[in-house]
């Protein structure tokens, strides 16, 4: 995974292509989403789970968000990308690692579930629900996730995605992590959005 993506930003640069998206205005969507978990009121930290090069942060930023950030990618080329392009911060870091290695107070994570290549549905399945029981963890108030979804057109999905079952996975958040779970499946793209509540 950390060769495909780095692939890509080789490819496409620091834009939403880089991170294996269509366009930019799909990525703010899933951005507008993943953001309904957190209480933007007062100041906060989060976690970006597959950060990228860093394009939350800048939707964070324009949003007035006060936030202690800590972007996670596995990708080295992903990580320095963005450490070139955003001047060092006390309240930014961005670390090579699947996690974010502290408890912050929301996790988010976009798009990382998507891109599975040759694993089996229920090898991914199970590195989905790994990575969800680590966001748990770290997370003190929420945290939230995106997939592709298994309503999607059948004549439009591929192979090398994963397409998970929404109802699958908002049954599994209910039982495993919190009573409060909403799962966002009414925006204009082939995904939907799951937001935990502690």
């Amino acid at each position: 995974m950390a060769n495909y993506y780095s692939g890509r930003i080789a490819e496409h640069g620091q834009t939403a292509a880089g991170v294996d998206w269509n366009s930019q205005a799909g990525q703010i969507m899933r951005f507008n989403q993943l953001l309904k978990v957190v209480d933007s009121s007062q100041p906060y930290s989060i976690a970006d789970i597959g950060c990228g090069y860093g394009a939350l942060l800048d939707h964070l930023s324009q949003l007035g968000h006060a936030t202690r950030y800590i972007g996670v990618d596995i990708a080295l080329p992903m990580i320095e990308a963005a450490r070139s392009r955003i001047a060092a911060s006390p309240d930014v870091t961005f670390r090579l690692a699947n996690s974010p290695g502290e408890i912050v107070d929301y996790s988010v994570a976009s798009g990382i579930f998507n891109v599975r290549l040759g694993r089996t549905d229920e090898e991914w399945l199970a590195y989905l629900v790994e990575t969800l029981d680590m966001m748990n963890i770290s997370s003190r108030t929420g945290f939230s996730f995106n997939c592709l979804t298994s309503y999607s057109d059948a004549d439009r999905m591929r192979g090398d995605l994963f397409y998970a079952n929404p109802l699958d996975l908002f049954d599994l958040c209910k039982r495993r992590y919190s009573r409060r779970v909403a799962l966002l499946h009414d925006y204009e793209l082939y995904e939907f959005t799951m937001i935990v509540r502690k």
